[in-house]
């Protein structure tokens, strides 16, 4: 197992490498948003190839959840990177080492190889999870209550994220805040379908064995906090705050920030 996760390091390792090169030359680093979804599916499929012997049902299982939310992640935020461009929370992050002439140095290290060892931590339970299920690892009541949480995860980042594109892609709606759909009772439906899909996966990977949920509970644990404190709400919602002003005020006071609720009068 631990020379699979090494293969699986140095492989991230290195596409995160030649894709620093790719964007120091095109002087954009967004689609590593891209490359954090695809990245996730592209190790859980390496995994499943690695696994001793046959892989069990329960692996396969877990390659499938993982594979499916991680490419598809990555085929939308590529396309939407190729459609809107640069990311401002990208700009904004790399406005002072594009004037100091050290962008190639913070790409590198603040960003593509950070990232690359944030994919593997936050990924860990389906790696761990595909490489101890080999054959006859059944799939239990356990994997299938995983798989539950996991569909729903999935539905609300897929659904989310349609509502959304549909909303921006009519130009009446700029300005405008979307506040329909799945996104009148949370302000991040498909944030919280991350974190849902994310410890649906855990929870599959329990099946396999509590030690090894328990040696990867800092994936999901992790992947919590960058959604709710660090990166996700937070910093988005600043972005927000500025473009939109009180329309999206009015929004934050009446809608949950995170978990599904009914709109607050």
């Amino acid at each position: 197992m631990f020379e699979a996760l090494a293969l699986n390091a140095a492989i991230i390792v290195a596409l995160a490498l030649i894709q620093w090169a790719i964007s120091v030359k095109i002087n954009d680093v967004s689609f590593i948003d891209a490359f954090w979804g695809a990245g996730m599916g592209l190790v859980a499929v390496i995994s499943w190839l690695m696994v001793p012997g046959t892989p069990g049902p329960l692996a396969t299982l877990i390659m499938a959840m993982t594979a499916a939310w991680g490419f598809r992640l990555g085929i939308y935020l590529f396309l939407r990177w190729r459609r809107e461009g640069e990311d401002r929370r990208y700009r904004r992050m790399l406005k002072e080492p594009r004037e100091k002439g050290q962008f190639a140095q913070y790409a590198l290290t603040r960003v593509w190889l950070m990232q690359a060892g944030l994919l593997l931590i936050v990924s860990s339970p389906a790696q761990v999870g595909i490489l101890a299920s080999a054959d006859p690892a059944p799939i239990t009541k356990l994997a299938w209550t995983g798989f539950a949480l996991w569909c729903l995860g999935v539905f609300f980042e897929w659904v989310g994220d349609w509502q959304l594109a549909r909303f921006r892609a009519n130009p009446k709606n700029k300005g405008y805040v979307l506040d329909t759909g799945l996104w009148r009772y949370t302000r991040h439906p498909n944030y919280f379908g991350d974190f849902c899909a994310w410890w649906g996966i855990w929870l599959t990977t329990a099946a396999a064995g509590w030690g090894y949920a328990a040696a990867t509970v800092i994936g999901p644990l992790f992947l919590t906090f960058t959604l709710t404190k660090w990166s996700g709400v937070t910093l988005l919602e600043k972005g927000l705050h500025r473009s939109k002003g009180n329309k999206y005020a009015v929004y934050e006071r009446k809608t949950s920030a995170f978990f599904p609720l009914p709109p607050r009068v």
